[in-house]
């Protein structure tokens, strides 16, 4: 009797990656010569892969989920695996776009994802502004202030707002926000790219 080579077992730490390439290869209907193309990663690799057959190096990785055009993490999660709730903490300083000592902004919308919608809480403290150059045609911001007392500047156009207040303005021609009252302003903007 012929001693049979054993088939190895699925790795169950690799079975999600391997699903996952197959799922966003499938979704965009490239067979795995296609995929073999974009990504210049060989044809076997690419169905070892999703065989579970092979672990992908970090480079090999990258190269697969650029020509999917999405990141890494992207590429290795699993649908449902992960919760579908973005949370950004208050003290979480990479989504601070701007701090000096008279300004602080963070953004409030996911930094990893491509948008028409921003999300920003601002903080000018007294004699803080925020200037900005035209945006895109068609931007327009609206703000809405939390505490404190500013003026908005848009191209010849300007008014005061107070705590309560909110205000939209074009944001594809000159603008900016300034504080004009005793204390610190706390506001929210939204930027909207049309």
């Amino acid at each position: 009797m012929s001693a049979r080579k054993s088939r190895p077992k699925p790795d169950p730490a690799r079975t999600p990656l391997g699903r996952r390439l197959h799922a966003l290869r499938s979704a965009r209907g490239w067979s795995l010569d296609v995929m073999a193309k974009a990504s210049g990663v060989s044809r076997s690799m690419l169905s070892q892969i999703e065989r579970n057959r092979a672990n992908p190096t970090l480079m090999v990785a990258s190269r697969i989920a650029r020509a999917l055009g999405v990141t890494l993490d992207e590429l290795a999660q699993s649908p449902g695996a992960t919760s579908s709730v973005t949370v950004i903490r208050g003290d979480d300083h990479s989504h601070h776009y701007h701090s000096d000592k008279l300004s602080r902004i963070r953004t409030l919308s996911p930094l990893h994802l491509e948008k028409d919608v921003e999300f920003y809480e601002l903080r000018l403290a007294k004699g803080g502004a925020l200037r900005s150059a035209a945006h895109f045609e068609g931007t327009r911001e609206y703000l809405t202030v939390t505490s404190g007392r500013v003026e908005i500047r848009s191209a010849d156009d300007s008014e005061t707002l107070c705590a309560g207040d909110s205000a939209s303005y074009r944001a594809d021609v000159p603008h900016s926000i300034l504080n004009t009252g005793r204390t610190e302003v706390v506001a929210h903007l939204v930027v909207i790219y049309l």
